[in-house]
């Protein structure tokens, strides 16, 4: 395994009437994030708060390329970005337990904070196709070329972790400085990841490490994981 401090690239916020910064996506061109009784969208270039959409909003956040997912409670709310409605909801697998999400492949991927687990759930019923065990408590997830990430929270640490998505097996760490929390989290589909800040209503940039002509060994995936 791996492990190195994370460079943290930018910080934006706090923003006017968020609190904290629960889950966050990137739809190709906005940052979202869940703010608890709302959904906020603001301009990664600029940092300028654009439109927010009143639903609740109280962890994970994802985008399958059309349509919004949002964890509220014990349920996930699909949402069309253009009229803020939701359109559906599905159970959520850890009952209200639940903190990341992610899209990738047609499915939706879920953290469960204290359980230390990661699900790939079935986006239209909510049932579970497989479980991953991790051994810390897991905050936001994301997939960007083939690899899992998730966000850890204990505490006064958190970090940034690249786990085997058959074993759970830990990877690759990048620490954040003491006190930094990681709530959400989510690949820009690039060289940097969005990190939701907590309590601290921000919203981070992190560098992700550069990979080479080929990834480490484990990190290959199953066709139907990969992120889009």
């Amino acid at each position: 395994m791996s492990r190195s401090t994370a460079e943290i690239v930018r910080e934006y916020g706090p923003f006017s009437g968020a609190d904290s910064v629960h889950g966050v996506t990137y739809d190709g061109q906005n940052v979202w994030f869940a703010a608890g009784d709302k959904l906020i969208a603001f301009d990664p270039a600029s940092g300028k708060t654009l439109r927010s959409i009143d639903v609740a909003a109280h962890a994970g956040t994802a985008f399958d390329g059309q349509h919004l997912f949002q964890l509220a409670e014990d349920r996930i709310q699909k949402i069309d970005p253009k009229t803020g409605r939701v359109l559906a909801t599905i159970p959520a697998p850890g009952g209200g337990g639940d903190s990341g999400l992610t899209w990738a492949e047609g499915t939706l991927w879920v953290g469960q904070y204290r359980d230390r687990k990661i699900h790939q759930i079935d986006p239209q019923t909510g049932a579970i196709l497989r479980t991953i065990e991790s051994n810390r408590f897991v905050t936001g997830v994301t997939w960007i070329d083939g690899e899992l990430w998730h966000g850890t929270w204990e505490g006064d640490e958190s970090d940034l972790r690249r786990v085997d998505p058959r074993t759970g097996e830990v990877l690759e760490r990048l620490e954040m400085p003491p006190g930094v929390s990681v709530s959400g989290l989510e690949s820009d589909g690039g060289d940097q990841f969005f990190c939701g800040g907590g309590t601290s209503g921000k919203v981070r940039t992190v560098r992700r490490p550069k990979r080479g002509s080929a990834t480490g060994s484990g990190s290959e995936i199953p066709v139907d994981s990969t992120r889009k």
